[in-house]
């Protein structure tokens, strides 16, 4: 359907309200990846892709072979058509995304780079997208409550008042599923620093919460790493905080666990925070350890930091639970390259200089 057909906004299918086991909430866009490396300037063509900090979530639990739904809004538009169709063929559920005549799909440009390098350029078009209208009034709530977890990000909180009051609709249900939050920090969204305190009272709603300690420093300004910002955030019964190459510590009421992560070949620094939280999420459903959850994270994180997209397979359920389960001197000596989830091979981990192939 073109920009300019004048369908009314799809309404939920029965289908959207049964049970399943993650629900995301949030904005996905059509990405444009340069065919080479350079300025936007110079880059003669692009590949297109799709990207939503929740929505790679949802894929990537999706292709674990979780029960998964997205819930958004997207524009009448061939965009939006790619967006949905893209993301279902993960295996995800989509009959809960509307439709808006009015709005256009979301889209953006990135360079080849590494996000936190100088020269990395991103161009978003994405102001008055057809997701930046979500409110608790247009969209599928009950589709919202019918997952074990719902998961948000702060990415949603800052596109327009009206999704900020959806996500609080979202969190404030009694007796509904666990509330995941990646507290997901863009400064570029916020027209203030100050504004993004808004962040923290969202963070204290949730029962779960992804937040790296960067950004706690950045957003709230918290410093004096894990143990300080689980004193600023006591109030969600599980706190994640991500500390990049040097692992993450969890804690869950008063326990307290600290995992490092693999050394990994990174290729592309994209998509390392959602994928994380997808294996974190999908070792929570499955009832494992915080241990355990975090080693999940740090491999399903690596699966996507060695490949050049946002989106990758994560590694198979075996293959991460042997890694899981690896005693700490052998975890440490993980070496993770390109291609390592391929592959069952049974010696990885046992010498420094050695890659898990």
């Amino acid at each position: 359907m073109t920009a300019t057909g004048s369908a009314p906004a799809a309404q939920a299918s029965p289908a959207a309200r049964e049970a399943v086991e993650v629900v995301a909430l949030g904005e996905s866009m059509v990405t444009f990846r340069p065919s080479v490396p350079g300025r936007l300037a110079d880059v003669p063509s692009f590949d297109r892709g799709i990207g939503g900090a929740e929505s790679n979530v949802v894929c990537g639990l999706a292709a674990a072979g979780h029960s998964t739904r997205w819930v958004s809004r997207v524009g009448a538009d061939g965009f939006g058509d790619h967006l949905v169709e893209a993301i279902a063929a993960y295996g995800v559920d989509t009959g809960a995304v509307r439709r808006d005549p009015a709005r256009p799909t979301g889209i953006y440009f990135r360079t080849a780079g590494d996000r936190a390098g100088d020269d990395h350029e991103v161009a978003y078009y994405r102001a008055g997208s057809a997701a930046s209208a979500m409110s608790a009034t247009n969209t599928d709530l009950d589709a919202l409550r019918s997952g074990r977890i719902l998961h948000l990000s702060g990415i949603t909180a800052a596109l327009s008042d009206d999704c900020l009051g959806l996500l609080r609709t979202a969190m404030g249900a009694d007796g509904g599923p666990l509330v995941s939050f990646d507290v997901n920090h863009r400064p570029g969204l916020w027209s203030e620093p100050a504004d993004a305190r808004v962040l923290l009272d969202l963070a204290r709603r949730a029962g779960l919460v992804f937040v790296g300690e960067d950004e706690a420093e950045d957003a709230f300004g918290i410093t004096g790493g894990p143990d300080a910002i689980r004193a600023a955030l006591p109030e969600p019964e599980i706190l994640v905080v991500k500390r990049g190459a040097d692992g993450a510590v969890a804690y869950e009421g008063t326990t307290r666990v600290e995992e490092p992560a693999p050394r990994v070949d990174v290729v592309a620094a994209v998509g390392a925070g959602d994928a994380f939280a997808a294996g974190f999420l999908s070792a929570t459903l499955r009832g494992l350890p915080l241990a355990d959850r975090l080693r999940h994270g740090h491999l399903w994180a690596a699966a996507a930091l060695t490949v050049p997209g946002d989106l990758t397979a994560p590694p198979t359920r075996d293959h991460a639970d042997r890694l899981t389960g690896l005693e700490r001197p052998a975890w440490e000596k993980l070496h993770l390259g390109p291609g390592w989830t391929g592959t069952d091979s049974a010696d990885e981990g046992h010498a420094e200089e050695e890659r898990t192939p």
